[in-house]
Protein backbone atom coordinates (compact mmCIF):
# COMPACT_ATOMS: atom_id res chain seq x y z
CA UNK A 1 0.00 0.00 0.00
CA UNK A 2 1.35 3.39 -0.99
CA UNK A 3 1.03 6.23 1.57
CA UNK A 4 0.64 9.64 -0.06
CA UNK A 5 0.89 13.05 1.60
CA UNK A 6 0.44 16.35 -0.24
CA UNK A 7 0.10 20.06 0.48
CA UNK A 8 -2.27 22.64 -0.99
CA UNK A 9 -3.14 26.21 0.04
CA UNK A 10 -6.74 27.25 0.72
CA UNK A 11 -7.47 30.96 0.31
CA UNK A 12 -7.72 32.68 3.69
CA UNK A 13 -11.08 34.27 2.79
CA UNK A 14 -12.62 30.86 1.98
CA UNK A 15 -11.57 28.77 5.00
CA UNK A 16 -14.96 28.55 6.70
CA UNK A 17 -16.79 27.66 3.50
CA UNK A 18 -14.10 25.09 2.67
CA UNK A 19 -14.66 23.44 6.06
CA UNK A 20 -18.42 23.47 5.52
CA UNK A 21 -18.11 21.86 2.07
CA UNK A 22 -16.02 19.06 3.51
CA UNK A 23 -18.47 18.48 6.34
CA UNK A 24 -20.96 17.49 3.62
CA UNK A 25 -19.03 15.91 0.75
CA UNK A 26 -21.40 14.59 -1.89
CA UNK A 27 -22.11 10.86 -1.40
CA UNK A 28 -21.38 10.21 -5.09
CA UNK A 29 -17.95 11.84 -4.68
CA UNK A 30 -17.19 9.63 -1.69
CA UNK A 31 -18.29 6.57 -3.69
CA UNK A 32 -16.10 7.58 -6.64
CA UNK A 33 -13.03 8.04 -4.43
CA UNK A 34 -13.52 4.60 -2.88
CA UNK A 35 -14.11 2.97 -6.27
CA UNK A 36 -10.95 4.63 -7.63
CA UNK A 37 -8.85 3.13 -4.84
CA UNK A 38 -8.51 6.03 -2.37
CA UNK A 39 -8.39 4.67 1.19
CA UNK A 40 -7.86 6.19 4.62
CA UNK A 41 -8.10 9.66 3.03
CA UNK A 42 -7.81 12.63 5.40
CA UNK A 43 -7.48 16.38 5.02
CA UNK A 44 -6.01 18.61 7.73
CA UNK A 45 -6.41 22.39 7.56
CA UNK A 46 -4.26 24.91 9.40
CA UNK A 47 -5.63 28.36 10.28
CA UNK A 48 -3.44 30.05 7.65
CA UNK A 49 -4.93 27.87 4.91
CA UNK A 50 -2.22 25.23 4.65
CA UNK A 51 -3.99 22.00 3.71
CA UNK A 52 -2.31 18.65 4.32
CA UNK A 53 -3.80 15.65 2.59
CA UNK A 54 -3.06 12.01 3.33
CA UNK A 55 -4.31 8.87 1.64
CA UNK A 56 -3.40 5.26 1.06
CA UNK A 57 -3.73 3.54 -2.30
CA UNK A 58 -2.22 0.71 -4.29
CA UNK A 59 -1.11 3.07 -7.08
CA UNK A 60 -1.52 6.84 -6.72
CA UNK A 61 -1.12 7.59 -10.43
CA UNK A 62 -3.76 5.01 -11.32
CA UNK A 63 -6.12 6.21 -8.55
CA UNK A 64 -5.80 9.81 -9.79
CA UNK A 65 -6.39 8.71 -13.38
CA UNK A 66 -9.54 6.80 -12.39
CA UNK A 67 -10.89 9.90 -10.63
CA UNK A 68 -9.97 12.18 -13.54
CA UNK A 69 -12.44 10.44 -15.86
CA UNK A 70 -15.43 10.63 -13.51
CA UNK A 71 -18.17 13.18 -14.05
CA UNK A 72 -18.58 13.80 -10.33
CA UNK A 73 -14.89 14.68 -9.97
CA UNK A 74 -15.14 17.18 -12.83
CA UNK A 75 -18.07 18.88 -11.05
CA UNK A 76 -16.32 18.81 -7.66
CA UNK A 77 -13.06 20.21 -9.03
CA UNK A 78 -14.90 23.00 -10.83
CA UNK A 79 -16.69 24.01 -7.62
CA UNK A 80 -13.60 23.69 -5.41
CA UNK A 81 -11.02 25.39 -7.65
CA UNK A 82 -11.87 28.94 -6.43
CA UNK A 83 -11.01 27.90 -2.85
CA UNK A 84 -7.33 27.38 -3.64
CA UNK A 85 -4.30 29.52 -4.25
CA UNK A 86 -2.80 28.08 -7.42
CA UNK A 87 -0.09 30.16 -9.05
CA UNK A 88 -0.02 28.04 -12.18
CA UNK A 89 -3.81 27.78 -12.48
CA UNK A 90 -3.87 24.02 -11.92
CA UNK A 91 -7.03 22.42 -10.53
CA UNK A 92 -6.64 21.16 -6.95
CA UNK A 93 -6.52 17.52 -8.05
CA UNK A 94 -3.80 18.37 -10.57
CA UNK A 95 -1.78 20.41 -8.05
CA UNK A 96 -1.38 17.53 -5.59
CA UNK A 97 2.34 16.77 -5.57
CA UNK A 98 3.23 13.92 -3.22
CA UNK A 99 5.81 14.68 -0.56
CA UNK A 100 8.75 12.34 -0.15
CA UNK A 101 8.39 10.14 2.91
CA UNK A 102 11.55 10.24 5.01
CA UNK A 103 10.38 8.28 8.08
CA UNK A 104 7.58 5.88 9.03
CA UNK A 105 6.97 4.09 12.31
CA UNK A 106 4.74 1.07 11.69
Amino acid sequence: MQRVCFLLKVRADRLEEYRARHAAVWPEMLDALKAAGWHNYSLFLREDGLLVGYLETEDFAAARARMAVTEVNARWQKEMAPFFESPDGARPDEAMRPLTEVFHLA
